[in-house]
């Protein structure tokens, strides 16, 4: 026989299926009740011309007998199931998971590929790919996938519930009218590989239950994963006008001896009634267990591979991982996203599921830009691509999310640490500085304790001119998906650039107690995964002020980035003006010299023209022990030829680094050895155009008293 399931408990499920003894099959096939017994334990095997037999009894062919890949199709008939209505009359008029995101396909995104992640198999190091496939059905495609899934039997629901005066009645009315009015039904499929598939019981403990059958489960198979909560499966459900998502799952762990073609279906309704009976809510569609009372609860079946085409559930290899179609998809940020628009001429359905197109595969890019991203020994954790069709038709080709594309700074700032090349200090356009900021760990269970001090790693480095928003840090953990997105604060003028911040695991096997703060900053996230605060979880596990400890790694992470990007840069002077630090001593008033003291000198100097004609220069000063006690004022000229050069005047200067500036005249701190201000031009007080000048940048005596 070829490999499938072991015939015993093939044989069994199947007797129980058509609701037929062990008696009536050993009548049918000419052979002792015994016999079968013996075939059900594992004891024995029956002979070919037996298995024959066995195959018309059961009402199959030869092949399925042989292969025990499927079940029969004989007995109970796939179908749906529909909760009844509680005891105690209670109703639940929606699923409030669902409700807690918005009909998004860039939320949808963001959940499902972190949920993927999630699930990837690590063994082989290979990435976990994920696909969506938007489809949209018209005409006799749309009427033959209605057939497959049983619609006639589902539609007396609808119509109950878009009768209901509640949103998700609201939200039906609208697919349904979309539908019949139309004639269109877009299908959203998210197929993932090299992910664990759907395993375990249809009702015990296990990625299956937590999926299909419960809700706030999140059952993670590691410790940095995303999901925490059980909650961003609904996003599925959320994104469906009609509630409905089937799914076909490849196992990456055998079950009831087989891996591949685990379907289910599940609908999320509110109550309803239909022809006199309370339906609670959701519903399944699949095989009737024969184990329940009355054979009348569904669990998922193992279907052959017409009746996974017919679904458009046909997975490209039998590689593991999960499919989920969402029937009835709709997207209603891209109705206002113009962003996402499509240049095409086609019709307004063909705009909806090209803007719907274009949105996933930009929140792909936002979000997991990090995931895609190799380097050194490592490849990357994710591949995700997006595709669009109608009616089996290409609309818009496989488009693959390319990091470089969607985030071309913060891309190279990544693949420069794992490839090992980050620099400690920005000296050239281009470069990459890592350095080390610390998070205080608190101690489980309350106290003042601390556990350790880990160590995040920040990454900063110039901005390129595909970068829309400046200035930002974006911080990650180990399944490096985008939590945060922040601004820095208190920055003046600046170089563009862009920062990274790995926590946890992110940060690399090197770094002290990364696992430890892997379960903080996880237990720190709400549902939604995008930011690191206070959470219920994090009082009840640490104490109610642990949330300080991140407002102390936030903190640390702002001074680091201001330390990295204020510092001149050799090398990258722009603006095409010419440039030339001098330090002049004495003009105003004369001022006694300290004895035993030298004088400050002006090192270094970056400047660059900015939009509007203005001159932005930074200059970095060596200070001299002592020599913190000089008064000094900038003073900025253009340089001419002959004659007394003009005087420019300051719309704002600076100290940046160990300096204040007082009425325009720096005052050293104590004891610093360096110090960096920060200056910008008056653009009405240039008496040339600063295209065509030279820029001279002295630094004089100021007016204050200097101590002996």
């Amino acid at each position: 026989m070829e490999a499938g399931e072991d015939f015993g408990p093939w044989l069994a499920r199947q007797l129980k299926l058509a609701d037929m003894t062990q008696t009536e099959l050993a009548l049918a096939v000419d052979v002792t009740r015994a016999a079968v017994s013996a075939w059900i334990t594992g004891r024995a095997t029956p002979r070919s011309e037996t298995i024959e037999r066995i195959a018309r009894a059961l009402n199959t062919d030869l092949a399925t007998v042989h292969t025990r890949t499927t079940d029969t199709r004989a007995g109970l008939p796939v179908g749906w199931y529909h909760r009844p209505g509680h005891a105690d009359r209670g109703r639940e008029l929606g699923n409030a998971a669902a409700f807690a995101f918005d009909a998004d396909v860039s939320v949808l995104a963001r959940e499902t590929c972190q949920n993927s992640l999630d699930e990837r198999i690590t063994a082989n190091g290979q990435p976990v790919r994920v696909r969506y496939t938007l489809h949209e059905l018209t005409g006799e495609e749309l009427a033959r996938f209605r057939e497959a899934i049983q619609w006639d039997d589902l539609y007396p629901h609808y119509e109950v519930v878009r009768e209901q005066n509640q949103k998700v009645g609201r939200v039906v009315d609208a697919g349904l009218r979309d539908m019949y009015e139309r004639d269109r039904l877009v299908l959203l499929r998210v197929d993932d590989y090299n992910a664990a598939g759907l395993t375990g019981d249809d009702y015990d403990d296990g990625r299956f239950a937590a999926v299909v059958r419960r809700q706030l489960d999140s059952h993670k198979s590691v410790g940095a994963a995303g999901g925490s909560y059980g909650l961003g499966k609904a996003t599925l459900w959320a994104t469906s006008r009609l509630g409905l998502v089937l799914i076909n799952s490849t196992l990456s762990e055998p079950h009831e001896g087989r891996t591949e073609r685990r379907l289910v279906g599940r609908l999320d309704l509110p109550w309803r009634q239909v022809n006199g009976e309370s339906c609670a809510g959701p519903a399944w569609w699949g095989r009737p267990d024969p184990d329940s009372p009355g054979a009348k609860v569904a669990r998922s079946w193992w279907a052959d591979e017409e009746t996974v085409a017919s679904l458009h559930l046909t997975r490209e290899s039998g590689e593991p991982g999960t499919s989920f179609l969402i029937v009835g998809a709709h997207d209603v940020a891209s109705l206002t996203d113009d962003s996402a628009a499509p240049d095409s001429d086609e019709g307004e359905d063909d705009d909806s599921i090209q803007r719907m197109h274009h949105r996933l595969v930009r929140a792909l890019g936002e979000n997991f830009w990090a995931a895609m991203t190799g380097g050194g020994d490592r490849l990357p954790l994710l591949e995700a691509s997006v595709r669009t069709l109608r009616n089996g038709v290409v609309v818009v080709p496989e488009e693959r999310v390319d990091p470089m594309v969607a985030q071309p700074s913060r891309t190279r700032a990544l693949k420069a640490f794992l490839d090992g090349t980050t620099v400690e200090r920005l000296t050239e356009a281009g470069q990459v500085a890592a350095v080390t900021v610390p998070l205080n760990l608190p101690a489980r269970a309350g106290g003042r304790s601390s556990l350790g001090e880990h160590r995040a790693v920040l990454l900063v480095t110039d901005a390129e001119d595909a970068d829309i928003r400046l200035n930002r840090v974006v911080s990650m953990r180990g399944n490096r998906m985008t939590v945060r997105d922040t601004v820095v604060p208190g920055l003046s003028p600046t170089n563009p650039f862009q920062a990274v911040l790995l926590a946890g695991t992110a940060a690399g096997p090197q770094a002290p107690f990364a696992a430890e703060a892997e379960e903080f900053l996880r237990a720190a996230e709400p549902p939604e995964h995008n930011k690191w605060g206070q959470t219920e979880e994090l009082t009840l596990t640490y104490s109610p002020s642990a949330y300080r400890r991140i407002n102390g790694l936030t903190r640390e992470t702002n001074a680091a980035i201001k330390a990295l990007v204020v510092r001149p840069k050799k090398g990258t002077k722009q603006g095409g003006g010419k440039l030339a630090p001098k330090l002049t001593i004495g003009s105003g008033k004369k001022k006694r010299r300290l004895s035993g003291v030298s004088m400050p000198v002006l090192e270094e100097l970056d400047a660059r023209v900015l939009e509007g004609g203005a001159w932005q220069v930074i200059g970095e000063i060596r200070i001299p022990p002592g020599g913190h006690e000089w008064r000094l004022a900038p003073l900025a000229k253009f340089d001419v030829r002959s004659g007394p050069r003009p005087t420019i005047e300051w719309a704002e200067i600076v100290g940046v680094d160990n300096c204040q500036v007082v009425d325009g005249i720096l005052h050293f701190s104590d004891g610093a050895r360096s110090a960096t201000f920060r200056g910008v031009t008056d653009p009405a007080t240039h008496a040339v155009r600063t295209s065509l000048s030279g820029l001279v940048v002295e630094l004089r005596t100021g007016e204050g008293k200097s101590s002996s």
